[in-house]
């Protein structure tokens, strides 16, 4: 499960991202990279897919809910989710790695 710059393929976003190619070879992959930014939450690894708040259809749609108040609460309700599940990871990884300060 590796979004097509990872996999060495063009999409939308290839001409965005070419010149951070060096940033994001520093994770070696996609999981890398997910795990560095703790971003776990937005990848569905049973299926070996990114979870997105909208219905995704290939780069060829919109990425916000367009105008029915039952899609911008869903994407409301997923984005929140996300929010809440990394915030607790954020804070599960603090408590882990607290810095020693020698004081």
């Amino acid at each position: 499960m590796h979004p097509p710059a990872y996999r060495g393929e063009a999409s939308p976003l290839t001409a965005a991202l070419a010149p951070y190619a060096g940033f994001f070879d520093l994770f070696g992959d996609f999981a890398g990279y997910v795990d560095h930014f703790l971003l776990a939450d937005l990848v569905d690894h049973e299926k070996q897919t990114v979870r997105f708040f909208a219905d995704f259809d290939d780069f060829s749609g919109v990425v916000l809910p367009a105008g029915r108040v039952d899609e911008y609460r869903e994407f409301m309700s997923r984005a929140m989710a996300f929010v809440r599940a990394r915030n607790e990871r954020i804070a599960a990884f603090t408590t882990r790695c607290q810095p020693v300060t020698g004081r």
